[in-house]
């Protein structure tokens, strides 16, 4: 069945440019401390639970190689209390057992996954989710991120979900009416943007943003590499399962490699300026990766991204071998300059600062920080920032795709939908090739991102 929703978001009022990033977070959520538990009796006791040394049961939805990273990662907080993986789902038998034999190599005494609980298909989520656990890794690709999402805030579960969170603004806005559910009723939610919880970000960009360098003017921001996998097709397979196993180049599951990973440094770029751009032009297209076997995204994107107060984000993202190859985020302002993502500050008058203390892994310090607050019962919720970064990507895309300039007004409330219609292996993927077996590719100046 097809998830659609209201260009609105959760005031019931459109989603406007004017919104600065701090409002747009506030507006979706209730922040509240007791008074989020006492939404409901059900949710009090869930929290409580959590609280002290109780043991914290997981379930992990999508156990590809980022679903098995975070479930390791969310076992590896036992220091802080007793945690154990009960439940597993995939869409994939061979993913989830993979993934399961992994796991248990390194903890095997925090794996409770009998047969049982081990549950594969379209509908896997449900069954683990509605298993007995108080929090839930939403690892799938990310188009399916924002039913996944809802299922878990309506059966009360904590969540830890990947970036990005959605791949079209239906998505995001039903991720940001989730997440003021999620706050309501008290439920600790982490998303996978872990430079948050990286100290040389931090400190940098509280420095930053304590007037380091005065006003931030420019910020450029990078994702340049040589690209991922391919999977070749199987003659077995319908076209829905060789979409899924190769999720990466279909929209309706990745949002192009811009949303997938370039999303780390648009967020960087938008956390610093505390606000989100009010809109974007740019250029891509494909000029390398041209195969059947790529699907329908680019393999290149450079977006000039504008804020409200007239400064620039200019960003630039590649998956072509053998060229510049930069993951990394930068910034200037009246009063210097910065290499964010190196921990560097160059001030006007010639000083300079440099993190030197020290950085543990952030995928690690971004699931002690939630579990952490879980346990203390303490408000916990990344899904705003999460959600507005998810459609800084999108943005970029519809204006890459489209070559013309677009307003973050016009892509938030967009009704444009890359979901199926029907969620199963026998059903019509939303993309189909053509005779030649090549997928519709988006071509500038043609390509419509809004209908």
């Amino acid at each position: 069945m097809k998830h659609r929703n209201q260009a609105q978001h959760s005031s019931g009022k459109s989603v406007t440019s004017s919104t600065s990033r701090r409002d747009f977070m506030k507006s979706s959520a209730i922040v509240a401390g007791g008074a989020a538990f006492a939404a409901s009796g059900l949710n009090i006791a869930r929290a409580a639970h959590a609280v002290g040394t109780d043991e914290i049961k997981v379930a992990l939805i999508g156990c590809g190689g980022r679903g098995r990273g975070a479930a390791d990662q969310a076992l590896s907080t036992h220091n802080q209390g007793p945690v154990k993986l009960v439940a597993m789902a995939d869409a994939f038998n061979d993913n989830l057992e993979g993934t399961y034999r992994g796991l248990r190599r390194n903890h095997e005494d925090r794996l409770d996954v009998p047969e049982e609980r081990r549950f594969v298909g379209f509908d896997a989520y449900k069954k683990a989710i509605e298993a007995d656990v108080d929090m839930v890794i939403l690892a799938t690709p990310p188009g399916f991120r924002p039913i996944h999402f809802e299922e878990a805030v309506k059966q009360g579960k904590h969540v830890f979900m990947e970036k990005p969170v959605a791949v079209d603004a239906p998505g995001v806005r039903k991720v940001l009416e989730t997440a003021r559910i999620a706050k309501e009723k008290g439920l600790g939610v982490g998303v996978g943007l872990q430079r948050h919880h990286q100290n040389h970000y931090v400190e940098t960009i509280k420095r930053l943003q304590d007037g380091a360098i005065g006003d931030i003017l420019l910020t450029r921001v990078y994702w340049n590499g040589a690209g991922v996998w391919t999977r070749p097709r199987k003659p077995d397979q319908t076209e829905m399962e060789y979409q899924m196993r190769n999720w990466y180049y279909f929209n309706w599951l990745c949002g192009d490699h811009i949303c997938e990973q370039h999303i780390h440094n648009l967020d960087v770029s938008n956390w610093l300026k505390d606000a989100h751009p009010v809109s974007a032009n740019g250029m891509g297209g494909r000029e390398v990766r041209t195969g059947k076997e790529h699907g329908q995204i680019f393999d290149h994107h450079f977006v000039e991204f504008t804020y409200e107060d007239g400064s620039t984000m200019m960003s630039q993202c590649r998956h072509i071998e053998g060229c510049w190859s930069q993951v990394d985020e930068f910034c200037t302002g009246s009063k210097g300059s910065s290499h964010i993502g190196g921990g560097r500050i160059q001030m006007a008058n010639g000083e300079t600062w440099r993190h030197r203390g020290e950085n543990p892994n952030p995928y690690q310090q971004e699931h002690d920080h939630l579990f952490a607050a879980i346990r203390k019962g303490e408000p916990f919720n990344e899904a705003e920032y999460g959600a507005t970064s998810t459609m800084t990507s999108i943005l970029g895309r519809m204006a890459t795709y489209s070559g013309k300039v677009i307003t973050w007004d016009e892509a938030i409330n967009s009704e444009k939908d890359l979901s199926p219609q029907d969620y199963s292996f026998d059903a019509t993927p939303p993309v189909v090739p053509d005779s030649d077996g090549n997928y519709p590719v988006p071509v500038p100046g043609k390509y419509d991102p809004l209908a």
